[in-house]
């Protein structure tokens, strides 16, 4: 296990960080409020990752900011072994319930962690990482070059990191309060990073065969890239 913490206090020019550290008591508070915030079906990215990854023999999946499990449930209930992280225990204790309630708990492992520290694995331990906008959350562009090294680090070679964040063509882009860079607070206190082409591409680099698709998702709805590239 790799341990030390990453200074997560830092200043960041236009970056009110004050206010990007209260998501995480905002996100508790939602959790709290209801067991399936974003529904129990699988998204598209879930979906389209397994099968990629069943194609290719990956079985070891870190999730990052697995939320209320409806995508962890779905790669439990396709045989994945799933090491689940998110900074909740709100959501932590709803996706173990519902793992639990499935008769796989032994198939999954919950983790709180905030992804502005250190993952704590060894190098090279996992065949894939998958987060559905985890990176479009309230996380520096600095913060995110950290952890995209990070889910590097801890791949196997050859090893996918497969993620979506929401992107500049979002209706909800540049309205609400702006919080520095791209990143805007919008309806319902949320504090969104819309992406460019240019920061996927920017944090890219070190990985190769980049691929990136757009898809939207529910109300608005919100438009996303789905990237996947390799180590």
């Amino acid at each position: 296990m790799k341990g030390g913490n990453r200074d997560i206090t830092e200043t960041e020019a236009g970056v009110e960080k004050n206010v990007i550290n209260m998501q995480q008591p905002h996100w508790e508070k939602v959790f709290g409020s209801t067991c399936s915030r974003f529904g129990d079906e699988p998204s598209y990215p879930a979906r389209k990752a397994a099968a990629i990854l069943e194609k290719e023999g990956k079985n070891k999946i870190l999730e990052l900011g697995c939320g209320q499990g409806r995508d962890t449930c779905f790669f439990v209930s396709k045989g994945f072994h799933i090491y689940s992280l998110d900074y909740t225990e709100g959501g932590l204790k709803t996706v173990e319930e519902k793992v639990r309630n499935m008769g796989l708990s032994d198939s999954i492992v919950t983790l709180k962690h905030d992804v502005r520290n250190p993952l704590p694995f060894e190098n090279e331990t996992f065949d894939a990482c998958y987060s559905h906008m985890l990176y479009c959350m309230a996380l520096t562009t600095s913060e995110l070059e950290f952890l995209t090294s990070e889910i590097k680090r801890v791949l196997k070679p050859g090893g996918l990191n497969i993620y979506t964040a929401r992107h500049t063509g979002d209706a909800q882009y540049k309205t609400g309060i702006h919080r520095g860079e791209d990143l805007y607070e919008i309806a319902g206190g949320f504090i969104v990073h819309f992406f460019s082409r240019e920061k996927v591409e920017r944090l890219a680099k070190g990985y190769k065969g980049l691929e990136v698709e757009e898809f939207e998702e529910g109300e608005l709805p919100r438009k996303l890239y789905l990237v996947m590239m390799q180590k």
